[in-house]
């Protein structure tokens, strides 16, 4: 036990010390956001206060927290230093809420507003940046947030259960796991927009809607049609959804407008779809779906038995 417990001391205070040292450096780098960019660009008024906060959030908010946190570290305060911490947490939710329209905005101003992109530029050449520019600082606190979570576990594994600190860093780890999972919520909900976006791009004209609340992106891939009637199998791109498969084919290559674009040849609902493998379920090459839906029997082929494979296991998650 003995033992046991001096091995959990040295992995906790190795955790701690790192934690600490990546603590610093972090404020460090915010630290060159708040200097160089926030506190001369509101003494100087080259951005509107409103727009200067959209694009740096509460980025004051998270240097203050994680500034006090170092402080309780550096002391070897651990147990109360992250339950004060936990109490902030909330702010990087805020902030990854709050990153798309900072993005939209600093690409909007950098466009319009010479003085902004000059003042940009120039802060950008100081050797503290070593070569980065503001974009590849503003997302760190997400970054930040997700070392967090491995260190509050790292740190709870190595705490003894009946110490004063070990109900403390359970807290901190349950509070920063939910934090996490909400900020990876709105990253995922983001990437699922810009998959919409782009798949509604590539089709022409506006019959075939994409954009619909709710939908998720699953995949998309090439597969060939089996047609009913002894005819030459048809090659399509198929769009796969948690609600609809959509089959389109490439836009004739001389055509004006659309000559990159897909022709959407039919859209499938999924909420009577059933999917079964006609062969595929040997090591042979490639397979045969089957799907079915009121009105139609759809089979779709591949050559390619992991493709075949993947396609099945992803209608199969959208239809159930």
């Amino acid at each position: 036990v003995e033992d046991q417990r001096a091995r959990w001391e040295r992995k906790r205070s190795r955790t701690a010390k790192e934690l600490l040292e990546t603590e610093h450096n972090y404020l460090e780098q915010l630290d060159l956001v708040l200097t160089y960019f926030m506190t001369i660009l509101k003494a100087k008024g080259t951005l509107k206060p409103a727009v200067l906060e959209t694009i740096f959030g509460p980025l004051e908010s998270l240097y203050s927290a994680s500034h006090v946190l170092s402080l309780h570290l550096e002391k070897g305060n651990l147990g109360p230093g992250l339950e004060n911490f936990c109490q902030s947490l909330d702010l990087y939710g805020h902030y990854a809420e709050n990153l798309e329209q900072a993005n939209k905005t600093l690409k909007e101003q950098l466009r319009k507003n010479k003085s902004f992109r000059r003042f940009k530029k120039l802060q950008e050449t100081r050797p503290q940046f070593q070569g980065r520019e503001l974009e590849d600082l503003l997302p760190l606190p997400l970054q930040r947030l997700h070392q967090y979570k491995h260190f509050f576990r790292d740190l709870l594994e190595n705490t003894s259960p009946d110490t004063a600190d070990y109900q403390k860093l359970a807290k901190a780890v349950k509070s920063v796991c939910e934090v996490s999972q909400w900020v990876q919520d709105i990253l995922d909900k983001r990437e699922n927009s810009l998959q919409l976006l782009r798949v509604q791009k590539l089709l022409k004209g506006q019959k075939t809607q994409v954009l619909t609340p709710g939908r998720w992106y699953i995949r998309e891939g090439w597969l060939s049609v089996v047609p009913s009637k002894g005819e030459e199998l048809k090659r399509r791109m198929f769009f796969l959804f948690s609600d609809i498969l959509i089959a389109a084919k490439p836009c004739h290559p001389l055509h004006l407008l659309n000559s990159n674009k897909l022709s959407c040849r039919a859209v499938y609902p999924l909420h009577q779809c059933s999917v079964d493998k006609v062969f595929g379920h040997t090591r042979s090459q490639g397979g045969l779906l089957s799907l079915s839906f009121p009105h139609k029997t759809l089979l779709l082929m591949s050559c390619n038995q992991q493709d075949i494979n993947d396609w099945y296991r992803s209608l199969t998650a959208a239809v159930r």
